[in-house]
């Protein structure tokens, strides 16, 4: 997506956003240091993608990461799942639901999130999708959109 795409996209959720209240820097700052379990939704074996990054980024601060990608086997030596649902039945809650998937994929996830009794909703870096954050958070979750877990963790230090 070029600049001027993500500018309206960004400009066009400003206006959608209903009474979705996404976490500030402070709130990022304590979910991130009170999380454990960290689902991976669109992870990758594929060393070039972003997801594939970014997952062994969180490993090594020490989070406990688990791939949800139907495509996929294994991410970096950890059993993938085909689903939330699968996932959080094999291992357990989320705090974290860290979706790397497009947009109009996200409100899907959000209630996957929901129903699983996640903590939080993250869409990465460049993804934006209110209908997903109001899914969220009407659901209990915090929200926490177009930002990157990686580069938060390393901002915080973690």
């Amino acid at each position: 997506m070029d600049e001027q795409a993500r500018a309206r996209d960004i400009l066009d959720a400003q206006e959608n956003r209903g009474s979705v209240r996404l976490l500030d820097e402070e709130g990022i700052a304590r979910l991130l240091r009170s999380a454990r379990r960290i689902a991976v939704v669109g992870a990758s074996s594929n060393p070039v993608r972003a997801s594939n990054s970014v997952f062994e980024t969180l490993v090594a601060a020490g989070f406990d990461c688990v791939p949800v990608n139907p495509n996929e086997r294994e991410v970096l030596g950890h059993k993938a799942y085909a689903t939330l649902e699968e996932a959080a039945e094999a291992t357990g809650r989320f705090d974290i639901v860290d979706v790397f998937r497009r947009p109009e994929f996200c409100a899907d996830h959000a209630r996957e999130a929901v129903a699983i009794g996640a903590r939080c909703l993250w869409l990465q870096l460049g993804i934006v999708n209110w209908e997903a954050a109001q899914v969220a958070a009407e659901g209990g979750l915090k929200v926490v959109m177009d930002r990157c877990t990686a580069v938060e963790v390393r901002r915080l230090g973690l």
